[in-house]
């Protein structure tokens, strides 16, 4: 597959609504799409409108703008060989050069907050005269999650309504709402199976079947062509199209803007709302809001770009949905409700509550304060007493958490009912999670602090003890192993970065923090982040490919995650004294790479994984947010000149 058949764009609405595709313009999973809208913002996600084959029509011939695959592998249109040049700013920008000389320019742009797409080509170079454009689109309207195959309930039906048209594919399932500046023929067919490459290699459905209802064509000598499709939630267009791409494209522009750089505009797009507050997209084109991502994520997305209101919309949004001391790590795509089976969510929450009133500082209202402080005592107290899943304070001020059939911490991976990393008992950084989560709540005067001071200093005194490994010079990564007390398991993996670097409080200081860094470096270490397990030990994986099981038995077991680099980049900069020369030394050595990657998979963006081994082929969601809002972090705060995380530890 092609550099460019990989790269892949992305453009979100602020509704968890979002069109992306690959630089080649050829479709490769079922997710790519020129408007994928969220019904029940930021969930309820449909596939409207799939893609479109695109055609100019010169007095030499006709040529593509578009490639599609069809089974079994016959690739219909050049248009991937006639991308002279492709970017982002300040959006996707395709730049086509025909066999005559004729040049076109393509552009699409979304805009916060509005479930709608905007499509322009415009006419650079005519050398041989008359030039016209025709776009075809595919429609689904479908689950995102979804294929589609021919059938007799599609409606190609098109509805004249003030100006634009109305497709309504589906009784009952939501319409396309079309505006464009040129002329509308219809001609309905089918075109059938479509073949999603990525798909095929991840080892699910890849074929599809789609509606297409007819043509719109354009004359470019006239002017651009302006194509707009919407949700059906949309009132009439009050302009023309080119107007109102016109304006949509000079408001969008000056917003973006004003956001700062591409990390900052890239930070964006996981932004969206949720019930009239906001929350964080785990990562496109597939996760919703999780709880964990968000967590983690909102220090780098939110509090790194100074973007402090929306972190504390982000966190007052999720205090509305506490249950029995902990917040739900995910909510269902469509139906069912909200799933609490994480141990580790509802801490990182705690961490991202004071990190957000530290920056907002006087800014924030008391009853935003009193709000978000609750929110703390109810979870620190929550596990302190106990709650689901086992999940307890015991008797030596550390935690306790797992029962069979669960996992609970960010290795969850599962196949069928097997749980590939369990972890029950007492895992590393969830000690490191639970004694910060006790020490935050007092810094933050909460209610119970008297108590959680108590366990705080007993948990602390235990923790070293506990989970020193002196033989191999590192920390176990779980003590306790399913409740037994005293079993051990030492293998190594990079959870137990977070008892040095990646929260306020460090639990290891001096020479055994450097012996755990140096273990991890030596052995983890990879441009695009850490293994999640070391090369030799019991179970280690250096590929994540294949199907569902495969991938899913090697997601933590080896394979390489970005997000990581956070917490080993900061344990790094304490170990050797949080100079300026070891941020500097940092920044070249672990950070520069990373940076790199920027260039690959999703562009501007950092991938959720990549294999264990070279060359460290990126996988999994090509739009991560953790990932992303860990490299903020790094570059905006732990490697400036001037962090402020430490101020939290008194």
């Amino acid at each position: 597959m092609s550099a460019a058949r990989m790269q892949e764009w992305l453009e979100t609405d602020a509704l968890g609504g979002f069109a992306s595709g690959t630089v080649s313009g050829l479709r490769t999973r079922r997710y790519h799409g020129l408007l994928v809208a969220a019904t029940t913002p930021p969930t309820g996600r449909k596939m409207l409108v799939s893609g479109a084959d695109v055609t100019v029509e010169t007095p030499s011939g006709r040529f593509f703008l578009s490639t599609q695959r069809y089974a079994p592998d016959v690739i219909g249109g050049d248009g991937e060989q006639r991308i002279e040049r492709f970017g982002l700013e300040p959006w996707p920008t395709w730049h086509f050069r025909l066999p005559d000389g004729t040049r076109v320019v393509h552009q699409l742009f979304m805009r916060p907050g509005v479930p709608q797409v905007f499509l322009s080509w415009r006419l650079l170079r005519a050398p041989t005269g008359p030039t016209s454009l025709s776009v075809r689109p595919f429609l689904a309207v479908r689950d995102f999650h979804a294929l589609m195959k021919e059938n007799t309930a599609f409606s190609f039906e098109a509805k004249r309504d003030d100006g634009a048209l109305r497709f309504q594919p589906y009784a009952g399932a939501p319409a396309i709402a079309v505006s464009s500046s040129g002329a509308y023929w219809p001609e309905p067919c089918w075109y059938r199976r479509f073949v999603y490459e990525e798909e095929r290699r991840r080892g699910l459905d890849f074929e599809e079947d789609l509606g297409s209802p007819g043509e719109f064509r354009f004359d470019l000598v006239e002017g651009e062509a302006a194509l707009i499709f919407g949700a059906d939630c949309l009132e009439a267009p009050s302009l023309p199209a080119r107007r109102a791409m016109e304006q949509a494209r000079a408001s969008e522009r000056g917003r973006r803007a004003r956001l700062g750089g591409p990390l900052e505009r890239a930070a964006d797009q996981y932004l969206v709302a949720r019930q009239g507050g906001r929350s964080i997209i785990a990562g496109y084109p597939w996760f919703g809001d999780w709880g964990r991502d968000t967590f983690i994520a909102v220090r780098g997305l939110c509090l790194a770009t100074g973007r402090v209101a929306e972190a504390v919309e982000v966190l007052s949004a999720w205090a509305g949905v506490l249950s029995e001391g902990m917040l739900p790590n995910f909510f269902p795509d469509g139906h069912g409700g909200a799933g609490f089976n994480s141990v580790d969510a509802s801490l990182w929450y705690v961490v991202a509550v004071a990190e957000t009133i530290q920056a907002a500082g006087g800014s924030l209202g008391s009853g935003e304060r009193r709000r978000l402080v609750e929110a703390v005592e109810a979870i620190v107290s929550g596990y302190a007493r106990g709650t689901r899943f086992g999940i307890h304070a015991t008797d030596d001020g550390l935690l306790a958490a797992g029962v069979p059939g669960q996992q609970l911490t960010w290795m969850d991976a599962r196949v069928g009912s097997h749980v590939i990393t369990p972890r029950i008992g007492k895992p590393v950084e969830v000690q490191a999670l639970w004694l910060n989560a006790l020490h935050l709540a007092v810094v933050l005067g909460a209610p119970s602090r008297a108590r959680f001071s108590e366990l705080l200093a007993r948990g602390r005194s235990n923790f070293e003890r506990r989970f020193w490994d002196e033989a191999h010079g590192r920390l176990f990564d779980v003590v306790d192993v399913d409740h037994q007390l005293g079993a051990v398991d030492e293998r190594l993996r990079p959870n137990q970065l977070l008892a040095v670097g990646g929260l306020p409080l460090a639990l290891l200081e001096g020479e055994r923090a450097r012996r755990v860094l140096a273990a991890v470096e030596a052995t983890l270490l990879t441009p695009l982040g850490l293994r999640s397990l070391g090369p030799g030990e019991p179970g280690y994986r250096p590929r994540y490919q294949g199907g569902v099981e495969e991938r899913d038995g090697a997601y933590h077991q080896g394979t390489v995650w970005p997000w990581l680099l956070g917490p080993f980049v900061e344990a790094y900069v304490r170990v050797h004294g949080g100079t300026t020369e070891a941020k500097r030394s940092a920044r070249d050595r672990f950070v520069v790479p990373l940076l790199a990657h920027l260039h690959d998979a999703g562009l501007g963006h950092v991938t959720e994984v990549a294999d264990a081994e070279a060359p460290f082929t990126p996988g999994g969601c090509p739009f991560q947010a953790w990932s992303l809002g860990e490299l903020l972090r790094l570059e905006r705060v732990v490697l400036a000149e001037c962090g402020n995380a430490a101020s939290l530890v008194a």
